[in-house]
């Protein structure tokens, strides 16, 4: 009975240990994130002028968070204007086109994303806006995708698993494949992550985060 007490005291005890270090890391993070956001919003906002660009640099969309909960996600706008609004239009061009984004939910050549987000997606500047919403404690440095919420049905017994945590910056599918990877196969590591997630494992998938975004795998 005692050794019993003894294992949940630890178990309990290592889980709030991973949390609490994991949102102090979060919030040092946030921190430094707001600090690059600055200088990092006037390159992009002079490279999207140069280029005859003169929308807003930044894009935000509703997303599903940990429990379900919605939050808005920041970004750097990567795409044409009303890009959620010309989905349907591109996805629907070509059956291939169609086929590609119903078993991937992303396109390979999307044609809504502009020079200028390409080159910002190839370095994954875009997520660095994503800051806020760790600052904020909506998201996490490490963790898994921030869903969208006409995603949820097609998730099906993934949902809960995966909402369990806060979703993250990056994650155990960037570091598998990013982009290159169906939808059902990310949802499988996600899950995977869901159920595992530890100081190692938040470790390891930095530290090859780094590695990925360097040669730009998957970045897309």
């Amino acid at each position: 009975m005692h050794l019993v007490v003894a294992k949940n005291y630890i178990f309990w005890y290592n889980i709030s240990m991973y949390s609490g270090v994991k949102r102090l890391l979060d919030i040092v993070f946030g921190v430094f994130g707001l600090i690059l956001l600055v200088p990092l919003s006037i390159a992009v906002k002079i490279a999207y002028i140069a280029n005859g660009d003169f929308d807003g640099i930044f894009y935000n969309q509703i997303r599903i968070g940990k429990d379900g909960k919605k939050f808005r996600m920041f970004k750097f706008r990567t795409m044409s204007k009303n890009a959620d609004k010309k989905l349907a239009e591109v996805v629907n061009a070509n059956a291939k086109t169609k086929a590609e984004y119903k078993k991937n939910h992303k396109l390979s050549d999307d044609p809504r994303i502009t020079k200028v987000g390409k080159v910002i997606r190839r370095l994954s500047l875009d997520e660095i806006p994503q800051s806020i919403n760790v600052l904020i404690g909506q998201m996490s440095l490490v963790g898994n995708r921030p869903y969208l919420l006409r995603e949820k049905t097609e998730m099906g017994s993934y949902y809960k698993p995966i909402t369990s945590v806060k979703p993250g910056i990056t994650g155990y599918w960037q570091i598998s494949g990013r982009n290159n990877l169906s939808f059902k196969k990310r949802l499988e590591l996600e899950k995977y992550y869901s159920e595992y997630a530890s100081f190692k494992l938040d470790c390891k998938i930095l530290f090859r985060t780094l590695s990925v975004v360097i040669i730009g795998r998957g970045a897309k």
